[in-house]
């Protein structure tokens, strides 16, 4: 879990765009991110095996 600060402070507008920093909106972690989706690889993985994410299956082969 992020610091409460930590995610505070990434949601203030940057003084330049580029030091935006993406997070998880779910539990604010900022490393594993997929844009696509806007969260975590962990809270990804945990809502697609829930199956809480539209269009998003498990693959098998």
């Amino acid at each position: 879990m992020a610091r409460k600060a930590a995610i505070e402070k990434s949601n203030a507008r940057p003084k330049y765009s580029t030091r935006r920093v993406n997070r998880c909106r779910i539990c604010g972690r900022q490393r594993g991110f997929l844009r696509k989706f806007r969260m975590c690889r962990i809270c990804f993985r945990n809502l697609a095996s829930e199956g809480k994410i539209p269009g998003v299956t498990k693959s098998s082969w």
